[in-house]
């Protein structure tokens, strides 16, 4: 009898385990198209094509920050890009706002951090309306969102008066390191290296899935709902069926910015007043004063991928 009790108590943990369903919302940032290689509208659009239509085969209800200087050619506006903006809306899919030339909020007086991000509502709110699809969520470029209590606090207030919820971030990755070192791959056509890079990328956003879930679990006892920051770049666009055939063998459901934001761990305090921009699991572990090993095993981005990027990463 008690090893019949023992084996139901297991199994009813079990099921439980398997019962809390798992959420994810899927982010861009940098639209229309952040590329230093590849700059040709019609690449953009194209590549992006791809995206979108994968996006909807798989009904991920994606959102999309926006940076609406990229829609210009010096001081030209380029059509084909402001029409790819529209497919989004078109499409099911939300925009936000990134700010007009993805200022870095830490350098910059809010006055002028203001100005650009109303500066970079001239097609996105227009077009949102036109949807029906409010523009309410804004996304902190480089994720800083203030160097002290002060900015941090007056920019929090600024945007609530504007009509905007700030967009954050659990699950922070390099992806963009990834994306460069692919770029310059294909521009150079050394295709050689182009799957390794694929695949490479793919195993490093699972180990940074598992990561992140690890970390949600030491902190809150459970596995959130969480915010995937990607970038609408080539990588991406060529590779968004596996990465989301990863998720899927992961169990996650793919859910709105609003469906996500519903997780009370969003209301969790956050008094993260560094210049670093990190994911907010990261935020609230500081905010809660743990101990540091608790960041450790954090997986990194590959040598050779940073050789082929040729950033600065630390």
């Amino acid at each position: 009898m008690k090893k019949i009790f023992i084996l139901f108590f297991v199994l009813l943990g079990v099921s439980s385990a398997f019962s809390q369903e798992k959420k994810i919302c899927i982010t861009f940032d940098d639209l229309i198209y952040s590329s230093r290689y590849f700059r040709d509208p019609d690449f953009q659009f194209d590549r992006s094509l791809n995206l979108l239509g994968t996006l909807m085969s798989y009904r991920v209800p994606a959102i999309g920050f926006v940076n609406e200087s990229k829609l210009y050619n010096g001081n030209r506006i380029v059509t084909k890009k402001v029409n790819l903006l529209e497919m989004w809306l078109m499409n099911g899919f939300e925009l936000g706002n990134h700010t007009y030339s993805h200022k870095d909020y830490n350098t910059t007086p809010l006055s002028d951090f203001i100005e650009d991000i109303t500066k970079g509502e001239k097609y996105i709110k227009p077009f949102c309306e036109k949807y029906n699809k409010p523009l309410k969520y804004f996304r902190h470029p480089y994720l800083h969102r203030g160097d002290s209590k002060e900015k941090v606090e007056e920019l929090e207030s600024s945007l609530k008066e504007a009509g905007y919820i700030e967009a954050p971030v659990t699950i922070d990755n390099a992806e963009w390191i990834f994306a460069a070192a692919y770029d310059s791959l294909l521009y150079a056509k050394e295709t050689k290296t182009l799957e390794k890079i694929k695949s490479d990328y793919i195993k490093y956003m699972e180990a940074k899935l598992t990561y992140y879930e690890s970390q949600s679990e030491k902190l809150f006892g459970r596995n959130i709902s969480h915010i995937l920051l990607l970038h609408a770049n080539t990588l991406n666009c060529d590779t968004i069926n596996e990465l989301l055939e990863m998720l899927r063998r992961h169990h996650y459901k793919f859910v709105s910015m609003e469906e996500a934001l519903k997780d009370e761990v969003f209301q969790s305090e956050d008094t993260y007043y560094k210049k670093a921009g990190i994911s907010w699991i990261h935020r609230w572990a500081v905010t809660k004063g743990v101990n540091k090993d608790f960041f450790g095993d954090e997986p990194e981005c590959p040598a050779y991928v940073l050789n082929l990027a040729k950033v600065d990463y630390e």
